[in-house]
């Protein structure tokens, strides 16, 4: 048994966060990781994917991004920088360091992991939202002769030159990945399977993240009466092109429903041309033949399934449902907030930004464990 003050499972963003602000006030911790590195997920994301959030408010605490770096840092720029974060701030997880099981015993919070068992003071979890990608179903999708594959699985558009590709979803995976297959030569549809809304990446130069920083302060139903002018003019009216818009607006989206609108970088733009085509949900698959819930039918040649994540939580640890919603708010709004020494660190989805949202909820979570 390892006696520790404080552990922390996941070492990407979140875990490197807490990691950094619990090291700078002197907190002993331990951080591990079932990875044999940080930032797994970056590395594994498609090739053409950058933040979609601007540099200068996606920094981790006590290190900016390099001046070299562009507005919005590239995958690869994004891995590199949570390299260098680990190195010049000191931090060493505990790579291939699964845990596999925890509880609380005495007082304690129990670790069991493939490498060893862990007891701490205090716990905590980082794993976030999207550690463990949802799986779609579909009458007959075990009919369908072509690939199959989930957007984690996807690198990039060049396998698929010349064929007819559906993407199932309407999230920035899937939108970015239908361009990416349009930029390879492939001919991309989308299956949006529910009302939608779409805001631009950035507004006459400015990210529109820097506006939602600004804006957070006001009631959401109040900013999206606000911005439902100019996103009019910039966005146009989508539902001519077979999308259908939800009936509130995007920052309530965000804050009141915990999903992230789709920040478009350039895939409006293609459908409007027809490059890339838009079906509703779809009704069942037959072979190669796959009928719409609008009764269209079309032949493709491989499907890509971009439905989203879960955070698998269940699977390490037992919550009751109200603990489970609470992670949905923000930390100064949770009831559950360090109740036995546990504590959250990625979970809510924030208007402003992951990457700025896990570098606040850090410096919350340290500044409950200082010591004294």
């Amino acid at each position: 048994m390892n006696d520790l003050n404080t552990l922390i499972i996941g070492a990407s963003a979140a875990g490197l966060s807490c990691a950094a602000q619990l090291g700078k006030i002197g907190v002993d911790y331990l951080i591990i990781e079932k990875h044999p590195h940080v930032a797994n997920a970056w590395r594994h994301h498609y090739d053409r994917l950058h933040l979609h959030t601007n540099k200068s408010a996606s920094n981790l605490p006590f290190l900016k991004y390099s001046s070299d770096i562009p507005k919005y840092p590239s995958r690869q720029q994004v891995v590199e920088y949570m390299e260098k974060y680990c190195l010049d701030l000191g931090i060493n997880p505990s790579y291939e360091t699964e845990a596999n099981n925890i509880y609380q015993r005495d007082g304690q919070w129990i670790t069991e992991t493939n490498n060893g068992t862990f007891r701490s003071q205090n716990l905590i979890i980082c794993t976030g939202n999207t550690n463990r990608p949802r799986q779609y179903t579909k009458k007959g999708l075990e009919t369908f002769p072509g690939e199959v594959l989930h957007s984690t699985e996807y690198k990039n558009g060049k396998p698929f030159q010349g064929k007819k590709v559906l993407v199932i979803g309407f999230g920035n995976s899937a939108c970015e990945i239908a361009i990416c297959l349009h930029e390879h030569g492939a001919r991309p549809a989308l299956s949006v399977r529910s009302p939608v809304n779409v805001v631009p990446r950035d507004i006459l130069g400015i990210p529109v993240l820097q506006i939602g920083i600004w804006q957070s302060r006001f009631r959401p139903g109040w900013v999206d009466k606000l911005n439902h002018l100019i996103l009019r003019l910039i966005v146009g009216d989508f539902e001519k092109y077979g999308l259908k818009k939800l009936p509130y607006g995007p920052f309530e989206q965000i804050t009141e429903h915990h999903r992230i609108p789709l920040l478009d970088v350039g895939t409006m733009d293609l459908i409007r041309k027809g490059a890339i085509r838009v079906f509703g949900d779809v009704d069942q698959i037959h072979n190669d033949l796959i009928r719409f819930k609008d009764e269209r039918e079309e032949q493709f040649d491989a499907i890509i399934t971009a439905v989203g994540y879960e955070n698998g939580l269940d699977k390490l640890l037992k919550l009751d449902e109200e603990r489970k919603e609470d992670l949905k708010n923000k930390l100064s709004d949770r009831t559950y907030f360090g109740k036995d020494n546990l504590y959250f660190c990625g979970f809510h989805v924030s208007s402003t930004g992951m990457l700025r949202e896990v570098a606040l909820e850090s410096k919350i979570i340290a500044d409950a464990l200082k010591p004294g």
